[in-house]
């Protein structure tokens, strides 16, 4: 169906989505930029640093389970406000902490209040997308956690450089608050929305499934989708992979200094904004490869695994790093290796939607996402020993290095387990 004649509204959607998602990286990437002059200032450990972010982590799990149930019972539209509200308050409460465990307190803060964005924006795409077009639609507003970390170095060691450490927290955790006022004005489901015209509403909802009448008040038990084996796939999906990034967006500035001496102030971020810039092009692209494909014809489930598997294929030359004494062939790998993490992140959370009802599309995600923190919680816990061991034994790279090969098999081994809990992402179809 063409799009100019059904509407585009559905991308103001979406472009909202993309705003919110950069807000929210913005904000989590702000104490990773400031990491060395915090940990001069409050005489960190590597490990100190580790607790600070498995705080956060902690927090971003519980959040997760909470807020996808929670999205789910009081719609999109409330849910993703009151998940923004709180993370933008934690963010400008980072500027009071005086201590260790005052930022540990505004990071959990920070975790729980973020962790209400994915549930909400994949299942406003679920509302407002047919399946063909649901990873694109991903896809770009993923690209958000990319243009985040673009943003923020300039930004933060700007205002930190010319105002004070604290200020980067609260000027950047006050930027939710503008979006929040677009956010009320323009989104609404679609069925209440007064922008939308027939002929989108009809084009939206015109996967077959949709043709079946569905009350807008049908639940499913949260412990049911326990019993689900899609659920299980896409959990085990994120366990093994949400680490993966979540290392790389608090340790990359850290390893880029103690690998090959880069003052990230100095440079105002370069190597940083060139790494998500390519990370940026992945995710949208990695969304519309498996978009083109089910346009092309190919079934949904075989578009998204061979879409999968081969941007788990592109995450292995980050192995790699360990032979280079180039910079910028390590940027490159990284870069490379992230962007097909986004890439991945874009298929992987459509695959929620391709196998649940919308009803439970928020439940799963939370699920899953909270899968995914409890791994990004356990994961510095090794990232902090190791690097501690091996600072102490005179050479830190070495720790660096084994965790770039864990990192780098992390995507083979989820899509193998992901293949054996759903091997065709069969449609789950929910007994009352």
């Amino acid at each position: 169906m063409n799009s100019t004649k059904t509407g585009n509204y559905r991308w103001a959607i979406c472009a909202l989505l993309f705003f919110a998602t950069t807000i929210n990286y913005i904000d989590r990437q702000v104490i990773g930029l400031l990491k060395h002059d915090l940990e001069v200032q409050f005489n960190w450990s590597e490990s100190d640093y580790s607790y600070i972010v498995i705080a956060f982590s902690a927090a971003y799990a519980l959040g997760l389970l909470a807020f996808g149930r929670f999205v789910d019972k009081i719609g999109t539209k409330m849910g993703y406000s009151l998940s923004l509200i709180i993370w933008s308050v934690a963010a400008m409460a980072h500027a009071l902490a005086k201590s260790t465990l005052g930022f540990g307190i505004a990071r959990a803060s920070l975790g729980l209040g973020e962790s209400g964005n994915f549930p909400a924006a994949i299942k406003a795409v679920a509302e407002w997308f047919p399946k063909k077009e649901r990873a694109f639609a991903t896809g770009i507003f993923n690209a958000g956690a990319n243009l985040g970390p673009v943003i923020a170095p300039a930004l933060v060691y700007w205002i930190a450089k010319t105002q004070g450490w604290q200020s980067a927290f609260i000027w950047t955790g006050a930027i939710g608050f503008i979006w929040l006022i677009f956010w009320f004005i323009f989104y609404d489901v679609p069925s209440k929305s007064k922008r939308l015209s027939k002929e989108e509403y009809a084009y939206i909802h015109s996967d077959a499934e949709e043709q079946v009448p569905v009350q807008q008040t049908e639940k499913i038990g949260w412990f049911k989708l326990f019993g689900i084996r899609q659920t299980w796939a896409f959990v085990f999906g994120k366990l093994l992979t949400d680490p993966v990034w979540w290392f790389f967006l608090f340790w990359l500035p850290s390893y880029l200094s103690s690998a090959f001496g880069v003052d990230l102030q100095a440079s105002y971020g370069l190597p940083i904004i060139i790494i998500y810039t390519m990370v940026s092009v992945g995710s949208v692209g990695g969304g519309w490869l498996s978009s083109f494909l089910i346009k092309k014809g190919w079934p949904v489930f075989k578009a998204r695994k061979t879409s999968m598997l081969i941007f788990a294929i592109c995450v292995l030359p980050v192995m790699t790093i360990q032979f280079t004494h180039d910079m910028w062939v390590a940027v490159s790998l990284v870069g490379v290796a992230a962007a097909a993490h986004q890439a991945w992140s874009a298929n992987i959370f459509t695959t929620v939607s391709d196998m649940f009802p919308k009803y439970a599309v928020s439940s799963v995600v939370g699920i899953g996402g909270m899968a995914g923190s409890i791994g990004g919680m356990l994961f510095p816990l090794l990232v902090g020993s190791m690097l501690d061991h091996y600072k102490l034994l005179g050479d830190v790279n070495v720790g660096y290095n084994i965790l770039f090969v864990i990192c780098g098999f992390a995507y083979l081994l989820a899509w193998v387990i992901m293949h054996f809990f759903a091997p065709r992402m069969e449609q789950v179809t929910i007994k009352k």
